[in-house]
């Protein structure tokens, strides 16, 4: 009797295993797709771009744990507009074959979900950075937050072709929320690594758009180059890209940074316009995704070497 009352209470527990193991297993795409909304790969740059900034403004060093919570709530504030962004863009996203597999395009999370989801991001990225860091680096979050979501993706993308060139202003917050989680207050020494992203996003943006065209033309977004065409917008990369390199030399010319400084920004400039160049002149699909590629690059190594020159010459 005590074997048979013992064989019926372990059966319920080995019936019970594979209901959990599934269960879990349940719950990590779910997951997946959550982080997925706040569009980890395009966050990497921007923190990389805030925590550079923060050498910039404070060569001396901040306190690694300033650092550690301001990467926090960069990504949280990032990452909560990029959700928002996906609930936005939902309808979009469902009819390009690049976008249909999102997670609320496909109703791997209710859209609903999406949205509270980056709501929530948003607000506790706002008090983490005011508890932890200081009220100005939150405000600053905040303010890209908004630009992306009002400024961009609600008003801008649906509405002109100089979407990116006006919109892509939030994408340049990021370093502004750097200097004063750094400093605890913004100079006029600030607006440089603002304008060079300000200046830097039209000619990145306008080479994915050049790849990614026909979505575009499908969902109605009047990106340049479904507006004006192939040739009007290599065109404009190549000027802005030219205006943008020349700018790059301003840090320099005030005194923020060094010599060091200026020869990276030289060299990795005159690259820069190289692509641009050869992109305008013998167009093909392998070189417009390379000088995509470039662009993200160049940013991240023109700000690692703001903080190295500024570092050095403390």
């Amino acid at each position: 009797m005590n074997s048979g009352a013992d064989a019926r209470s372990v059966r319920p527990r080995q019936a019970a295993q594979p209901a959990q193991t599934g269960l879990q297993l349940d719950v990590i795409p779910l997951v997946r797709d959550y982080i997925s909304l706040t569009k980890p790969r395009i966050i990497s740059l921007l923190l990389l771009t805030t925590v550079a900034t923060m050498f910039v403004a404070d060569p001396s060093g901040p306190a690694l744990s300033t650092i550690l919570w301001t990467m926090l709530g960069g990504y949280l504030a990032a990452g909560g507009a990029g959700a928002i962004n996906h609930y936005i863009d939902r309808n979009r996203d469902a009819q390009n074959n690049r976008t249909k597999g999102r997670p609320l395009a496909d109703g791997r999370v209710k859209p609903l979900h999406g949205l509270i989801f980056g709501i929530t991001l948003g607000v506790v990225a706002f008090f983490q950075l005011w508890l932890t860091v200081n009220l100005l680096a939150a405000g600053l979050a905040m303010v890209g937050l908004f630009g992306y979501v009002f400024l961009y993706t609600l008003w801008l993308k649906p509405l002109t072709p100089q979407n990116i060139v006006i919109g892509g202003s939030a994408g340049a917050v990021p370093p502004l929320v750097g200097w004063a989680a750094a400093s605890g207050s913004l100079s006029w020494d600030a607006m440089w690594p603002f304008l060079i992203i300000f200046f830097w996003t039209p000619p990145h943006f306008w080479a994915l758009s050049l790849m990614i065209k026909d979505d575009y033309a499908k969902t109605g977004v009047p990106m340049l180059p479904v507006v004006k065409g192939e040739e009007a917008t290599r065109q404009a990369i190549l000027i802005y890209t030219i205006f943008m390199v020349g700018f790059t030399v301003g840090p320099y010319c005030t005194g923020l940074l060094g010599p060091l400084y200026l020869a990276a920004s030289i060299v990795l400039g005159v690259v820069y316009i190289g692509f641009s160049f050869a992109l305008w002149r013998k167009p093909s699909p392998k070189l417009t995704l390379q000088a995509y590629l470039y662009s993200l690059a160049y940013l991240a190594l023109l700000f690692i070497s703001m903080a190295v020159a500024a570092v050095a010459a403390a």
